[in-house]
């Protein structure tokens, strides 16, 4: 397999797991670092900038940055400051947010793609070193510019639904889909991101993030995987997702299941059949065969999601030989 590839870092990670990702991710050509940004978890502007110190290519990702908990207006300044002092190694990503942790927040979602429409415009006005008269329904920025000048970054949206997708194809300079995706659900959502591009003229980059996992034996590597994957498929915006790839899980009682932490119920819901079909997950042959079906659904770069530490991230990328071809490069 080969193309360009990335790291996503959860905000769970401790600063010495974080400086080990980091350090195998650069050696290895890793493109960029997707820093996720979940409330309760590590902030990762300071991670962002932790990580980008402490090596010397891979470039760093805010995301997905929501305009909900963060002004769009901190958000930008924050990936500016950031490019002014690691030139060319930074972008943008926004997005809604994980509706829990916007809830446990006290944070209500409304309007949600008016909302990351306005907050893509302020962006990229102010990333173009003007000064700024937006008069939105959400927001209202005027008569200001970022005192870096112009830093022209990438903007990338971070997108599930139908419309969100299309605002990506027609508004940001990327699109990410989220972990768990299967491939089929993938290539479902990249025809909508091409709505958006064709109305606009446009063309974006195509990103996922990928939960991936190996070893010796199928059972092992799935195992490392199987709750994370439950956690996120129990929720009913998954459905579709469940649906493309064929995978028969019951989300209901899934759900019910984490709520009283019955993990053999979790664990048994959570079968091989469908860690094979949401994540990169297996024996060394079967890790290398999905990633290929995920770069085949039309992705420019593949996230690896869900690796715990240096060593684990190590054995994933030597397995996949994703390393072979510096990471930057093209297929």
């Amino acid at each position: 397999m080969t193309g360009i590839f990335g790291v996503s870092l959860e905000g769970k990670e401790s600063p010495d797991v974080v400086r080990g990702m980091a350090a195998v991710a650069d050696a290895a050509g890793a493109a960029n670092l997707w820093i996720a940004s979940h409330l309760f978890q590590r902030e990762p502007i300071a991670m962002a900038a932790a990580a980008l110190a402490a090596t010397r290519r891979v470039g760093a990702v805010l995301m997905a940055m929501s305009p909900y908990s963060v002004h769009p207006v901190y958000a930008t300044m924050a990936a500016a400051t950031l490019d002014e002092y690691f030139p060319g190694r930074v972008q943008l990503c926004l997005g809604v947010g994980a509706p829990r942790d916007l809830e446990a927040a006290g944070i209500e979602a409304v309007q949600p793609l008016r909302t990351l429409r306005e907050a893509i415009e302020i962006a990229r006005a102010l990333l173009a070193g003007e000064t700024i008269d937006f008069a939105g329904q959400r927001f209202r920025v005027k008569g200001r510019r970022l005192a870096t000048g112009a830093r022209p970054l990438p903007i990338v949206l971070a997108a599930s639904g139908p419309q969100m997708l299309e605002l990506a194809g027609a508004a940001a300079d990327g699109v990410l889909i989220s972990a768990a995706t299967s491939p089929a659900f993938i290539r479902w959502s990249l025809d909508l991101v091409r709505r958006g591009e064709t109305a606009a003229g446009r063309t974006v980059r195509k990103i996922a993030l990928v939960y991936a996992s190996v070893a010796a034996e199928e059972k092992t590597a799935h195992d490392r995987l199987r709750r994370t994957l439950g956690f996120i498929l129990r929720g009913s915006h998954h459905a579709r997702n469940l649906e493309l790839a064929g995978s028969a899980l019951d989300q209901q009682t899934l759900a019910a299941a984490f709520a009283r932490e019955d993990w053999a119920t979790v664990d048994r819901l959570v079968d091989d059949e469908v860690l094979r079909r949401h994540a990169a997950s297996g024996t060394p042959d079967q890790l290398r065969a999905a990633f290929q079906r995920y770069r085949g659904v039309g992705l420019d770069e593949i996230v690896i999601a869900g690796v715990a530490g240096g060593e684990a991230l190590r054995q994933v990328l030597e397995t996949a030989t994703l390393a072979g071809d510096g990471g930057r490069g093209s297929e």
